[in-house]
């Protein structure tokens, strides 16, 4: 569902922009856009990291799996991921658009992406790039450490395995994860957490599509 709803923010508008070249957007539908992906992205980042924990206490401690994931426990993370990011969403979507612009307000990218448009502003944009690494941190770069923390277990426990049929079996397990993992985390962190001083247009049209279609 959440794949379904992260893909739609995008793509639709997307293929309706290549198709009539009718690329024009209004600030009120630019910033709904904005704040719909960023909240979707973060919460894809949340429930990959949940999975990863999922995934560990199936493979570390399997006896123990129906009691510490219980539905309970499931339904309290899903809805900790959808929720926990929505006040830091709308906050930095509002101060994006906060900004004064003088255009010409001509956006180069695929969708509304908060650095292309912090290109287009004519004011200080410093505390908004702050707040990006900020965000960054707290949604992609903690998650990832522990996807890495619950990967790093289950690796171990892998390579005490006795046979190698019983090692392809946990690992095709995880193989689909990872790869999301790898193609999700990766695409994100090079490009909100490489300096501005890097940035390329072309390398981020092409990365925003990773984290944004492919994965999904």
């Amino acid at each position: 569902f959440l794949d379904i709803c992260y893909v739609s923010a995008t793509l639709p508008r997307m293929l309706l922009n290549l198709g009539t070249q009718r690329r024009r957007i209004s600030s009120v539908g630019c910033a709904t856009q904005m704040c719909f992906v960023l909240l979707f992205g973060g919460t894809e980042s949340l429930l990959l990291a949940v999975m990863a924990y999922d995934r560990y206490v199936a493979i570390c401690n399997p006896l123990h799996y129906p009691l510490v994931m219980n539905h309970r426990v499931c339904i309290q993370l899903v809805t900790g991921s959808w929720t926990i990011g929505i006040p830091a969403r709308i906050g930095q979507t509002y101060q994006v658009f906060s900004l004064p612009f003088c255009g010409p307000n001509q956006i180069h990218h695929f969708f509304c992406n908060i650095p292309p448009i912090l290109k287009l502003a004519c004011g200080d944009t410093f505390v908004n790039e702050m707040l990006v690494y900020t965000v960054a941190v707290l949604f992609v770069i903690v998650p990832f450490l522990l996807i890495l923390g619950s990967y790093s277990k289950i690796i171990s426990i892998i390579l005490k395995l006795p046979s190698a049929t019983s090692q392809a079996k946990v690992f095709s397990t995880c193989s689909s994860h990872l790869m999301v993992v790898v193609l999700f985390f990766g695409s994100a962190i090079i490009m909100y957490l490489r300096p501005n001083t890097r940035h390329s247009e072309g390398t981020d049209k092409v990365l925003s599509l990773f984290y944004t279609i492919l994965t999904p």
